[in-house]
């Protein structure tokens, strides 16, 4: 097994941008970097081309699976997957702030609800002998203190990312996108 302890350099998961061809080539730059897949969800996984999603070159590792999803039973099967797949870890987005995650009650919208993610945790880490890790955001929207955020990591070791979500955009006069 690969140790998971030291992650001083990791390439975040990025939607459509850490395929296994983008982490083959950037581990061919740094042999000790984590590499994360791009968030899959769990409807992918159960009802999807599982191979296809969770395939990977084994000079990838050591490797992440960052699964999208909300649903006990849904994530702790996903972790199982992941574990059989041969991944070294398996990590939960609660920091993906967009509409397509936002309308399914994902990503970072699970901020607003720790003790579900807290059972997520327990129930797949019960299923799996491989970490378990959770990326989060400072906040989501107005909630961004830092009471809001370590009452949300509930003393938890989890995966900081230091960014605030907007799950809402404010509009500006005279912007247009």
């Amino acid at each position: 097994m690969v140790d998971m302890t030291n992650k001083r350099l990791s390439v975040a998961p990025m939607i459509d941008w850490t395929t296994t061809d983008y982490r083959y080539f950037a581990r061919l730059f740094n042999p000790h970097v984590y590499l994360y897949t791009e968030m899959i969800s769990t409807g992918a996984l159960i009802h999807g081309n599982r191979a296809r999603h969770l395939r990977f070159d084994t000079l990838e590792h050591p490797l992440v699976l960052q699964l999208g999803g909300a649903d006990i039973s849904e994530m702790t099967q996903c972790a199982e997957f992941a574990q059989q797949h041969g991944y070294d870890e398996v990590n939960i987005n609660v920091g993906c702030p967009s509409d397509r995650v936002q309308h399914n009650k994902i990503g970072a919208c699970l901020m607003a609800e720790p003790h579900t993610v807290a059972d997520l945790v327990k129930h797949m880490q019960a299923a799996v002998d491989i970490p378990v890790t959770v990326k989060h955001r400072i906040g989501i929207d107005d909630f961004d203190s830092y009471e809001f955020m370590v009452d949300f990591v509930l003393s938890k070791k989890w995966q900081l990312q230091a960014v605030r979500a907007l799950l809402s955009m404010p509009v500006r006069r005279g912007y247009r996108a």
